[in-house]
């Protein structure tokens, strides 16, 4: 591994061990991670999570809506009795019914290449990172209770936090560590006992319960994307990589159809986005996540049987589950999410500020953290701050031509008389500060390089 992605070595000192308090970002510009270029193999793995998680949760989402149509959608049923031998208690079919109370899903990639195949299983990828590698992408999925909003948040690799005691392999207990890297928690696990210790940290960092986990696997983006038919970005500038693998060279600004390798090319560039590093790299991908989830709710995907299942055998084929995670619970999350609206769906980054001793690592935001800890404690929806758009995003300016042709629709027809009664009151929103970056699924925004 390069020095950017190698997790910081040796004890800091007294004065360097407690996270700095800080309310708002500092004024300069941080490039985490842009101390050296990396090998593309060996960045490859890096944003894979990223777009695997919301395949994932776009997945949970098709399988319910898949089901529940079929049994709602199909004729109407005869009357059956089940025949056999006498005194056989007869089958019952479990009813589908969405999932009842509030989700915490977390969705993790490691920079391994063990197990990626061609391309990966080199001698000199194998000597950069094998075997169970580092936690480099962190996805915690929030549905609330009353399954009206959802959250995916993303706590970078680069993030410095305390690191709870946790299980091992061998059978014993790794200790406690009073600071260390996020992206080191996989590693004090080990293949096993990994997953749970990720999921360890991240629940101390956000003060949920974590009930379902998933490790990704890197060869599933380019599937997935293409499953799709390829996702459409908004360039704001011109988007040029030469580090990627395979190259971007995308010499003008304006709409460009992503997909297969080109797709994970784009997750993973640093340099050709924002002001370059892993928060730009982010940002870039909460452009394409949005899209994503655009495409995939209004796109026609739900609508279409070859891309519905595509989609769902790609994405449950290209994820290790915990074995709580299982496929009845993945219809029942489903039914419970499918009427989210994309203004209630949002991605942002754990509310972090730089390291004022390192500026190529992350410290937590107190009073960002706290605030997000209460919004999912108490399962309020989330929005964030005016002006926290990543640094790798901006708007997308409407067309007018789209503006000039789209007619409000009109209003639907009640279908029976409790349509009309008025809606249950709902929590007030959460605002998170500035400190956590993002977007909504339903805000159309562009990626752009940023000048220095």
């Amino acid at each position: 591994m390069t020095n950017d992605d190698q997790p910081r070595r040796g004890r800091r000192s007294a004065q360097e061990s407690e996270p700095a308090a800080s309310s708002q970002p500092a004024p300069t510009v941080a490039r985490h991670g842009r101390l050296r270029r990396s090998r593309p193999a060996i960045v490859a793995l890096k944003a894979v999570g990223i777009v695997a998680a919301v395949a994932l949760v776009s997945t949970v989402s098709v399988a319910g809506i898949a089901a529940w149509s079929v049994v709602h959608e199909a004729q109407p049923s005869v009357p059956f009795t089940a025949i056999g031998p006498s005194g056989k208690a007869q089958h019952k079919t479990e009813q589908i019914t969405a999932y009842s109370g509030e989700v915490n899903m977390l969705v993790v990639a490691s920079d391994t290449r063990t197990g990626q195949g061609a391309g990966f299983d080199d001698a000199a990828n194998q000597a950069a990172s094998s075997g169970v590698g580092n936690n480099d992408t962190n996805l915690l999925i929030h549905i609330n209770e009353d399954h009206t909003s959802m959250a995916v948040i993303s706590l970078p690799r680069d993030l410095e936090v305390p690191l709870p005691a946790c299980k091992n392999d061998s059978g014993g207990t790794t200790p406690a560590s009073s600071l260390g890297m996020l992206n080191t928690s996989l590693g004090r696990g080990g293949v096993k006992m990994g997953l749970q210790c990720v999921a360890t940290t991240v629940a101390s960092l956000t003060g949920v319960q974590i009930d379902y986990a998933a490790m990704v696997k890197f060869d599933g983006v380019v599937k997935m994307t293409t499953a799709v038919g390829g996702v459409t970005v908004c360039l704001a500038t011109p988007l040029v990589d030469p580090n990627t693998d395979p190259p971007l060279n995308i010499p003008t600004a304006g709409p460009h159809v992503f997909k297969g390798k080109e797709a994970g090319a784009f997750l993973r560039t640093r340099e050709g986005v924002g002001f370059g590093g892993d928060t730009a790299r982010i940002s870039n991908q909460q452009v394409f996540m949005s899209a994503l989830m655009r495409k995939i709710v209004n796109g026609g995907v739900l609508s279409n049987p070859v891309q519905l299942y595509n989609l769902s055998s790609t994405a449950l084929k290209s994820v290790q589950k915990s074995s709580s995670l299982t496929a009845p619970t993945l219809v029942k999350i489903g039914v419970a999410v499918k009427s989210i609206g994309l203004d209630n769906i949002v991605f942002f980054q754990y509310p972090s500020v730089d390291d004022p001793a390192d500026a190529n690592r992350l410290i937590p935001d107190p009073a960002g953290v706290t605030a997000l800890k209460a919004a999912l404690v108490s399962n309020q929806a989330i929005t964030l701050a005016p002006g926290s758009l990543g640094q790798s995003a901006q708007l997308a300016t409407p067309s007018a031509s789209s503006s000039a042709t789209s007619a409000p629709a009109a209003p639907a027809t009640p279908k029976s008389s409790s349509a009309s009664k008025a809606p249950a009151p709902r929590k007030t929103a959460a605002v998170l500060p500035g400190t956590a970056t993002g977007q909504s699924a339903a805000q159309e925004t562009c990626t752009a390089k940023k000048a220095y």
